[in-house]
């Protein structure tokens, strides 16, 4: 007799639900010298139907001390009206947990592990709530999940069942399980440092039913987005904001980039015009006329710095190589960026109160290009009697014309000492 397919199923599945390892505190899958101490930002969207809204940004912030591990994750919504901070401490090893911590606005929540689990809960206005629980078997402090995964020997089809305990309304069901559904290789994708190779661990957490989706990097471990189900259809997904990347050795002092632009007796005058040279095919009609920057037109200084030199080197290697973003530029520039505008007819423009050092001069404006050019039209034949062309030559004709041009000027302009006057000609040849 034949039996059927399902029926072999129903009799597979418990036995497969059975053969998935267990891995608890001591487990001989953690390897806790993967995990990286430090600070991680990660900033936390809804998503629904492709409409990416911030919702807010929390913190993972490891350290390692004395054989054990203090892991906070601090939470703030986008507009700080709301938070929560979980602080956890486990064995450095084994991810024993030894204590745990939750505030907030509403509520706390102080834990110690043991044998048996006691503590007291602590709700806005009312007296402190003592607890005492003793749950059956090994588990691990939820709020330390995230981090243990990243410690699990993850491969393409890995499964694993992690007990973990999470204390909510009530003492009676603290335990639940993470369950390790299905692990595979992806291709992370960083706007800041390109592409990594990854896994893509789906958990089921079954208490909720819900199904998390991490993005762990197969190299140094770290988690790049996780993914988790919030009702009517939104997901939210937390994204690694990558505090580590410092491409950029040199640091912006904002201060002493003030302090030039404020404190000093030293003037910079000038005059910001384009100028048209001409070239080998065109003739231009303006050689040599200046056309200077419209009245109003703004022109702006800012301080050199090792920052800024680094800054623009490291930008035309990544933009020759063509395979990351450039590094955006530290937003404290901005306000260490000084303009004027040109005041007159002729261009002319002139900033104060500097400092002696090095700086950067930079004005755009539109202007109109023209000229004339020519061009062969035609040939002229020397014929013989018998039709024979006997030579040729060339004819030329001349025409004229004029194009909307942008002059973009950039220049280094050096104050050798306090008090001192510096004119300089801002101009954009062609």
């Amino acid at each position: 007799m034949q039996i059927p397919l399902k029926s072999i199923l129903l009799l597979l599945l418990p036995f497969a639900s059975f053969a998935q390892k267990t891995v608890v505190p001591g487990s001989p899958d953690i390897n806790a010298s993967r995990l990286k101490p430090g600070k991680s930002l990660y900033t936390i969207y809804y998503v629904k139907d492709n409409n990416w809204t911030k919702k807010g940004t929390y913190t993972h912030e490891l350290s390692v001390s004395d054989n054990q591990l203090r892991f906070v994750a601090d939470y703030i919504d986008e507009k700080g009206e709301w938070y929560r901070k979980r602080t956890s401490v486990a064995d450095a090893k084994t991810f024993s947990p030894v204590s745990y911590k939750s505030e907030g606005l509403k509520n706390s929540l102080d834990l110690t592990f043991g044998n048996t689990v006691t503590g007291k809960y602590r709700a806005m206005g009312e007296k402190d709530k003592p607890l005492t629980m003793k749950p059956a078997g090994k588990f691990v402090d939820f709020n330390l999940s995230e981090l243990l995964f990243t410690t699990l020997p993850l491969d393409v089809g890995y499964k694993a069942i992690v007990p973990e305990f999470y204390y909510g309304t009530s003492t009676d069901s603290v335990l639940s399980n993470y369950v390790i559904k299905d692990v595979k290789s992806y291709i992370q994708r960083s706007p800041k440092t390109g592409n990594h190779e990854s896994w893509l661990v789906n958990v089921l957490e079954e208490e909720s039913g819900a199904i998390y989706t991490y993005i762990i990097d197969k190299k140094d471990h770290r988690i790049w987005q996780r993914e988790m189900p919030v009702g009517k259809g939104t997901i939210e997904i937390c994204v690694n904001e990558e505090l580590d990347y410092q491409p950029i050795a040199a640091k912006f002092d904002k201060q002493e980039n003030l302090r030039m632009l404020e404190k000093g007796n030293s003037v910079i005058t000038g005059t910001a015009f384009a100028r048209d040279r001409g070239g080998s095919k065109l003739q231009v009609v303006n050689i040599n006329k200046a056309q200077f920057a419209p009245r109003g037109t703004v022109v702006s200084i800012l301080p050199n710095s090792a920052y800024i030199e680094e800054w623009k080197e490291v930008n035309r290697k990544i933009r020759k190589r063509k395979k990351i973003p450039e590094v955006p530029i530290d937003p404290n520039v901005a306000a260490c960026i000084k303009k004027t505008t040109v005041y007159d007819d002729k261009g002319h423009f002139e900033f104060t109160n500097l400092m002696p050092g090095e700086y950067i001069l930079l004005t755009t404006f539109g202007y109109t290009h023209r000229y004339s050019y020519s061009y062969q039209s035609g040939t002229s034949n020397l014929v013989h009697p018998s039709g024979a062309v006997l030579s040729s030559s060339p004819i030329y004709s001349h025409g004229s014309g004029a194009t909307g041009a942008t002059a973009e000027i950039e220049m280094k302009v050096t104050i050798r000492k306090d008090g001192d006057k510096v004119d300089v000609n801002l101009k954009d040849v062609r």
